[in-house]
């Protein structure tokens, strides 16, 4: 079975990928659907093979990530809301969830 959702997540104060970062994914109304850490190259897979239409959300634990750094942080986590289309056939594409995160910064978007 392969997951519907990934991430990755690149720490720009470093230029490099953020490992052991926890990361879990939601319904929009708060159940937790799975989670995961990210591994050496600052990826995770997520959920099951297919994710119904609607909002999800994927929080991000970036303040452990940091304070096991020893860097003084702003975000304690970063929450992240989207919506999954799925077609009138039943399907959708997959969803990649990138993040690109610093000490005081975020951004993210829809990857491929």
């Amino acid at each position: 079975m392969s997951s519907h959702l990934t991430t990755h997540i690149l720490d720009s104060s470093t230029g490099a990928p953020a490992p052991d970062v926890a990361v879990r994914l939601s319904t929009a109304s708060g159940s937790e659907i799975a989670a995961a850490s990210t591994n050496d190259d600052g990826r995770a897979a997520l959920g099951p093979e297919r994710l119904d239409a609607g909002d999800y959300t994927l929080t991000f634990a970036t303040g452990p990530y940091f304070a096991a750094r020893g860097v003084d942080a702003f975000y304690p986590h970063v929450t992240v809301t989207f919506t999954v289309e799925v077609g009138d056939d039943g399907t959708s594409r997959h969803y990649h969830v990138p993040l690109l995160l610093s000490p005081f910064a975020y951004s993210t978007y829809r990857g491929s």
